[in-house]
């Protein structure tokens, strides 16, 4: 798709032109003056009047009317130059590629090298442009009657750029890892609950294993009873669709150590059990998988870019349902870790599936643990619909996602974990803990029943209810799906042992 050049951008012919525009005089500089002596100046009168806006995120559209090759320029604001960020030029990116898609084009091309600043180089300027591109244009293609308009894709993406090219490719391949990702994410977030099962989250995380070279371990109904994973068992028995845990391993060192734990949360669909949930609070209830879907996305970017790390992935699957067989609450379960638990709530099933995952995972050798899911309602209502919740019993690993959160801009904000919480999850009289001690800091609990299951295994609880989808359209996507925590765990994972290189 991404075809790098050396040449003069200004010079070449095409369809259309990105151009990067930072707010510094009326004045063009640099390459952009030559571009503006090919329009005999008419360019620094068109800013004057503010057809080209400098303005953060302003996209303009220039028609060239013959003047050079390329048919149209399509200038987007970048504001004060000092003022902007990495995360701020990707998002001011996303909005002029959502304005070039629709366009219908085959072609277009990019002056990179307009994007750059003190702290951003060449080769971040491609990584971002990549990365916002695959995002912005991002479409779940759904399941309406399609119509006989022909559907234009943009084929060839030619980016210019003076620095050295290799450096450059490589940038756009890892944005577009990133991107590619978080968009199989998206996707996976955003299909029906009929038309994603168990058993086709399943199929999936074997097929993604098979085409990067991951190991692959899927876990059958039998085989999770001879585990004694009981408390997933129990999850499941109102359903009919069977169970699965899902193992994906990659091995980026010699030996397996040194291992990240990746657990998602991949319940289907959830109607809360015999708790049942209200009528309007069922609804959407088809994206309580998108934990799963994160790290399966993460373990997308993670077999594509190949780093040298170690990583396990595991995903306990069902769908919460109600029949004749499904668990009630005051039942008393067993887990894989051999603990008890009183099911107080069978909506709060989540930390259920994961308890066995947690178990599972450091059976498999993680000596660290991020575990990500759509745990808590109380996490919205703590936080809202843009921050993830966390927990952690561990400053370091909790260090490291933070500053890979604020690389990705997935904001996340830390929650108390403390003693008496741990006290709350384990206050069951007849069982050695119980699955919903109340209302009161409903997200905490949530996570810290999981901790019960890390025990001293260095972890980070990350709870994205609030995030994982979006009510409406942003500069890098759609409403729906919005992919969250896919490249917060790719780049934890790339960036894992960066101090100790150092």
């Amino acid at each position: 798709m991404f075809i790098v050049k050396s040449e003069n951008p200004f010079q070449s012919t095409s369809e259309c032109m990105l151009i990067g525009l930072y707010d510094k005089t009326e004045k063009f500089s640099g390459g952009l003056a030559a571009l503006d002596e090919m329009f005999a100046g008419d360019l620094t009168e068109l800013v004057k009047s503010g057809d080209i806006s400098a303005k953060y995120k302003s996209v303009s559209v220039i028609h060239s009317l013959g003047r050079t090759g390329i048919k149209r320029l399509v200038f987007i604001g970048l504001g004060k130059e000092k003022d902007r960020t990495l995360n701020d030029v990707k998002i001011a990116l996303g909005a002029a590629c959502k304005k070039i898609d629709g366009m219908r084009l085959k072609q277009f091309s990019v002056a990179i090298d307009t994007f750059t600043n003190a702290e951003i180089s060449e080769a971040d300027a491609a990584l971002i442009f990549s990365e916002a591109y695959i995002l912005s244009t991002y479409k779940f293609a759904g399941y309406k009657q399609r119509s006989n308009e022909p559907d234009v894709k943009v084929e060839s993406i030619h980016v210019f750029t003076e620095a050295d090219q290799q450096e450059v490719v490589s940038a756009l391949e890892i944005g577009q890892a990133y991107g590619e990702g978080t968009n199989s994410t998206r996707t996976l977030v955003n299909l029906p609950g009929n038309m994603l099962k168990a058993v086709d989250l399943a199929e999936y995380a074997r097929s993604l294993g098979e085409k990067h070279e991951l190991e692959v371990e899927i876990l059958s109904k039998e085989e999770i009873e001879k585990l004694g994973m009981g408390a997933l068992l129990a999850v499941n028995q109102g359903s009919t669709e069977p169970p699965f845990m899902i193992t994906l391993k990659y091995q980026g060192k010699s030996e397996w150590t040194d291992v990240i734990g990746l657990v998602g949360k991949g319940i289907t669909f959830d109607t809360g059990g015999y708790s049942l949930k209200p009528k309007d609070g069922i609804v959407g209830m088809k994206t309580d998988m998108g934990g799963a879907a994160a790290v399966l996305g993460a373990m997308e970017i993670i077999g594509k870019l190949r780093p040298e790390q170690n990583v396990v992935a595991v995903i306990p699957t069902t769908d919460n349902m109600v029949n004749g067989n499904a668990f009630k609450p005051d039942d008393v379960i067993t887990s894989m870790s051999g603990k008890t638990i009183e099911v107080l709530n069978t909506d709060a099933e989540g930390r259920l599936v994961l308890a066995d995952a947690i178990t599972y995972a450091k059976h498999n050798g993680a000596n660290f643990l991020v575990d990500i899911a759509t745990l808590t309602g109380g996490v919205i209502v703590a936080l809202g619909l843009d921050k993830t919740g966390a927990l952690t019993n561990n400053e370091e690993l909790f260090e490291k996602v933070l500053m890979a959160s604020y690389e990705a801009d997935e904001f996340i904000w830390r929650l108390p974990y403390t003693e008496k919480d741990k006290e709350r999850v384990r206050s069951s009289k007849i069982a050695d803990l119980n699955n919903s001690p109340g209302r009161e800091g409903h997200a905490i609990m949530g996570g810290a029943f999981v901790g019960e299951f890390v025990e001293n295994t260095p972890w980070v609880h990350l709870d994205i209810a609030g995030t994982a989808t979006i009510k409406s359209a942003h500069e890098l996507g759609p409403d729906g799906a919005t992919g969250v925590m896919a490249r917060t765990l790719a780049l934890l994972v790339e960036n894992f042992d960066e101090g100790e290189k150092k």
